[in-house]
């Protein structure tokens, strides 16, 4: 959405100098589909509209400072920042598998991972299970590891995942996952058994906002720069 027509919006709700149901309903749901940098625009444009009216005083000044407030408390973006706070887990041990499974069960829209390969059939089993429950799932991974015994990426993509491999005679070794645009997973784990049960490695998980966006246009440039299979 533009600048102008959230500007549009602002002005129109600020006509009666108060924010109704129907308008809190809407800024409720721009809080959901708007960038960071968009809802910070909402909030500085929604001051900068009602600073001619404060600097006036009077009745209309308690009602737009009244107004603004309502309209803030309306933006607080509705994501996973403000369920879970950001954390971080270890293996040997089942920590890690445990976390990105349940985020994988509880995934609602996306999921986009980013790792080097995959051969735990365990997450294997839930990728695919979010898959046949309609969440879009993409995988970027790594052209030479698909080829392991045991990998099962090659599986998921003849079961209608889309899988990404780069075309590079040097590695993708990421190891991230974002999911429904909202979590951030990222570290040394290899969606491995071996990662699991007896190597040294970590995840971090966090919704802070600055990573998400950096993370998530990481990998649409990579999504745009490899071949599907």
């Amino acid at each position: 959405m533009h600048t102008k027509e959230l500007e549009d919006i602002l002005i129109a709700s600020l006509q009666d100098f108060k924010l109704d149901k129907t308008e809190k309903y809407l800024f409720n749901e721009l809080s959901e589909k708007l960038e960071f940098d968009q809802l910070s625009y909402v909030r500085n444009k929604a001051f900068e509209l009602g600073r001619p009216y404060i600097e006036e005083g009077g009745e209309q000044a308690v009602k737009v400072l009244n107004w603004i407030d309502k309209l803030v408390k309306s933006i607080q973006p509705k994501t996973h920042s403000n369920v879970i706070k950001s954390e971080a887990c270890f293996s040997p041990g089942n920590s890690c598998r445990s976390k990105i499974i349940n985020l994988i069960k509880n995934a609602n829209k996306s999921i986009e991972i980013c790792v080097f390969t995959i051969s735990d059939n365990k997450i294997t089993k839930a990728i695919l299970e979010a898959h046949q429950r309609g969440v879009v799932v993409t995988i970027i991974s790594d052209d030479d590891k698909v080829n392991d015994k045991g990998s099962d990426v090659n599986y998921l993509s003849q079961k209608g995942v889309a899988v990404i491999l780069d075309n590079s005679p040097y590695h993708m070794h990421h190891k991230f996952c974002i999911f429904d645009g909202k979590i951030l997973v990222n570290g040394s784990f290899n969606w491995t058994r071996s990662a699991s049960d007896v190597n040294e490695e970590n995840i971090i998980v966090t919704a802070e906002q600055g990573l998400l966006k950096v993370f998530g246009k990481h990998f649409k440039v990579m999504e745009n720069k490899f071949r599907q299979i």
